[in-house]
């Protein structure tokens, strides 16, 4: 399994407004330069972020993004599954959509369950409220 780089933008992005001070705000141009992301990528970026209610947008010449929750309230699952939908570490996990022939009968879905919801409370730990401190 393997991070998309749109989600891995996202987690940069989310990083980086957790560091701007209360009251201000950041802008597309500032995070790009300061997360080496393509700003386009980023707009789109932070525009599936402020849907799920991770930012909030401010239009204008001064507008830009803050967070729409402290940083310790908002964890690596918000951000990667605003951007790329409930995680799923293997078919048999996403319920009715299970096409395998041995559905009702696999010895590895308790596996599969187990290892899923293991990966899920792992990043719902850790909250962007532990990884404030400005990069060097």
């Amino acid at each position: 399994m393997q991070l998309s780089r749109k989600a891995d933008y996202a987690l940069r992005a989310v990083r980086h407004l957790s560091i701007i001070p209360k009251g201000k705000l950041g802008s597309i141009n500032s995070i790009a330069a300061a997360e080496s992301i393509p700003r386009e990528f980023l707009a789109k970026i932070l525009k599936d972020l402020t849907r799920a209610g991770i930012l909030v947008s401010f239009q204008g010449v001064t507008g830009g993004y803050r967070l729409a929750r402290t940083p310790r309230e908002i964890s690596f699952l918000d951000v990667i599954e605003a951007i790329e939908g409930p995680i799923h570490i293997n078919l048999c996990t996403e319920g009715n959509s299970c096409s395998c022939d041995q559905v009702n009968n696999c010895p590895m879905h308790t596996f599969w369950v187990t290892q899923e919801k293991s990966f899920k409370r792992s990043l719902s730990k850790h909250s962007f409220g532990r990884y404030r401190r400005a990069t060097k």
